[in-house]
C-alpha cells in the first residue's frame, strides 16, 4: 500500500470516527435509559424571584443540564440523543399542587424548543395529564404555540377511576387491591390501565415532575409522576391514612413494559420545591421554598434518590423528622409516609438507589 493511500485510510477514519455523535447512548432509551445511576442538576440563583419563575436563567438552567447528563457539545445534540424526526413525543406534566408547586411554562417552552431543535414538528408534541380540568385549571392549554396539541385521559377523577374512554384495555398493571367499597369480584376494579395517550399517541415522552413532599408516598418525583399521572384505579394505593401501599403500588405500575420503554428522559424542576403537606394545594402552600435547581436523568430512581435527599436535608433546617421517619401532624395524616417505593423500584431494575454508586453531576451558573 502506498504512502498516500495509507494516509487517505487513516484521514477517512479519522473522519469516520468524528462522524460518530460523541453523545452516543451507553445504553437503549428507555428505564433506566443510556446514563443509569447518573444525575444532572444545575442551579441559578436568579432563576425564581419572589415566587416568579424567570425565563432566560431557566433557559440555562435546561440548557445547561441537558449538555451535562448526555456529555453533547451544544443542547441541541443534547435533545438529538433522545429525539429525532418522525417521533411523536409526549411530555407528562403536572398540576396537582396548582398554584404553589405545578409545572412551569417557561419549563415548558423551552422542552419545546429542545424537541423542536431536534427535529420534531409542532405537531408531533403532545401535553398530557388525567384530568382535564386539572390541565386547564392550571392554564396549561393557554401556554402552548400553535401546532403543539395536548390531551388528557378523562375529566375529573371518578369514584373509582375506571371510566375507560381514555385508557387502554390491553395495558395494566394487576395488583389484587381494592377500594373498600369496591366490588370483590369484578377483576377490572384490580387492574390501573395505562392512558392512551401512552400507549397509542406517542413513542417517547419526557416526564415533566416536580420537587415535592407526599402525605402516603413520602415523596412525588419522577416515580410517581409516572405511577400516578399514567393509569387509572390509583386511589386503592392510598384509600386511607392506614391503608396505603404506595410502597409495591408505584413500582409495580413503572414497570410495567410499555412505560419502561417510552419514558426516556426526567427532568425535575426544582426552580420551587414543597417539602411537606404534599401534594394537597392547601397544606403545602406552607412549605414552599425557592430551591433554585433543575434535575436531568434517563434513571428516575437515582433521579429520586436524590430528591428524597434534598427534601430530607430542607426538613431537617427546618427542625422536622425525615420524611421516613415523619409521623401524622395536621398538615399530613397518613400514619406513615412509604418513600420505600424509591429503593422498591430499584430492586425492580428501574435504576439506582444506593447513593454512593450514583454520579452527580452538580453545576452553578449563577
Amino acid at each position: 500500500m502506498t504512502t498516500g493511500r495509507r494516509a487517505f485510510l487513516k484521514q477517512a477514519s479519522l473522519l469516520s470516527a468524528a462522524a460518530i455523535p460523541l453523545t452516543a447512548a451507553k445504553g437503549k432509551l428507555g428505564i433506566p435509559g443510556p446514563y443509569p445511576a447518573k444525575v444532572a442538576s444545575v442551579r441559578h440563583a436568579g432563576s425564581v424571584i419572589s415566587g416568579k419563575y424567570q425565563a432566560e436563567p431557566v433557559r440555562d438552567m435546561m440548557r445547561k443540564g441537558m449538555m451535562a447528563l448526555t456529555g453533547a457539545p451544544s443542547w441541541v445534540d443534547a435533545w438529538r440523543v433522545f429525539f429525532e424526526k418522525g417521533d411523536v413525543v409526549g411530555v407528562k406534566l403536572n398540576p396537582v399542587s396548582q398554584p404553589h408547586v405545578m409545572s412551569a411554562p417557561e419549563v415548558v417552552h423551552e422542552i419545546i424548543a429542545g424537541l423542536q431543535a431536534a427535529g420534531v414538528a409542532p405537531r408531533d408534541i403532545v401535553f398530557y395529564d388525567r384530568y382535564r380540568r386539572e390541565f386547564v385549571g392550571a392554564g396549561y392549554d393557554k401556554w402552548l404555540p400553535e401546532g403543539v396539541r395536548w390531551m388528557a385521559a378523562t375529566d375529573k377523577s371518578h369514584p373509582f377511576q375506571l371510566d375507560m374512554d381514555g385508557y387502554d384495555p390491553d395495558h395494566y398493571m394487576e395488583m389484587s387491591l381494592l377500594l373498600p367499597k369496591a366490588p370483590k369480584g369484578d377483576v377490572h376494579y384490580k387492574r390501573s390501565y395505562v392512558a392512551k395517550f401512552l400507549t397509542r399517541e406517542v413513542n417517547k415522552m419526557v416526564n415533566l415532575c416536580l420537587l415535592k413532599h407526599h402525605q402516603s408516598a413520602g415523596v412525588t418525583l419522577a416515580l410517581k409522576n409516572m405511577s400516578h399521572g399514567l393509569v387509572n384505579n390509583v386511589s386503592r394505593s392510598h384509600s386511607t391514612p392506614t391503608l396505603n401501599a404506595c410502597g409495591i403500588f408505584i413500582p409495580a405500575v413503572v414497570d410495567l413494559p410499555v412505560i419502561r420503554q417510552k419514558c426516556v428522559l426526567h427532568i425535575l424542576d426544582g426552580v420551587l420545591g414543597g417539602y411537606h403537606g404534599g401534594p394537597i394545594s392547601r397544606t403545602i402552600a406552607k412549605y414552599v421554598w425557592e430551591h433554585k435547581t433543575m434535575y436531568f436523568a434517563t434513571d428516575p430512581v437515582a433521579m429520586d434518590r436524590i430528591g428524597w435527599k434534598v427534601l430530607d436535608e430542607k426538613r431537617a433546617e427546618a427542625g422536622m423528622a425525615s420524611i421516613a421517619l415523619s409521623k401524622p401532624d395536621a398538615d399530613s395524616r397518613f400514619l406513615n409516609c412509604q418513600p420505600e417505593h424509591v429503593e422498591i423500584s430499584g430492586a425492580l431494575g428501574l435504576g439506582e438507589f444506593d447513593l454512593g454508586k450514583i454520579e452527580w453531576l452538580q453545576e452553578t451558573l449563577a
